[in-house]
């Protein structure tokens, strides 16, 4: 069975566990790396290689917006997969600009991580079922901080 290797980027420590406890329960996924800042996201995407990056936007050092394009060039072949709690329709779109190729708000993460993951290692886009419906409720986009690199 080829496995599936992927870079988990959060810097809350349990939301990396349970994000690897669903991880865990898909045969064919393998967390190889994490990363809890943008800055170490970088370098462990060009360390490992991995076929899917889950990267958080609120990240320490550099956002992950800042990071997504230096993490496209450490890594080039990699998909990544913006997995956030921000439900704006916006960041999602700066998030495909920057190259990712999906948006997951951790909302759907439960239900939707193994599809989301599959659907960007099929070279599709994937955008998280709740943001159209939080959209709506939320029309104006939070400071992310740290942007500049």
């Amino acid at each position: 069975m080829v496995r599936i290797r992927i870079l988990l980027v959060d810097d809350h420590e349990l939301i990396r566990r349970n994000i690897r406890r669903l991880l865990a329960s898909q045969a064919d996924f393998e967390v190889i790396a994490e990363a809890t800042t943008g800055r170490e996201a970088i370098r462990q995407a060009g360390e490992h290689q991995p076929d899917v990056i889950l990267l958080d936007i609120s990240l320490p050092e550099l956002n992950g917006l800042a990071a997504l394009p230096l993490i496209r060039k450490a890594a080039p072949t990699a998909k990544v997969l913006m997995v956030t709690n921000h439900e704006h329709a916006d960041l999602a779109r700066a998030s495909f600009s920057a190259g990712a190729s999906g948006f997951l708000t951790k909302s759907d993460v439960a239900m939707q991580l193994g599809l989301a993951i599959r659907q960007v290692l099929a070279n599709e886009t994937f955008l998280s079922k709740s943001l159209k419906v939080a959209e709506e409720a939320k029309p104006s986009v939070p400071s992310l901080g740290n942007v500049e690199a």
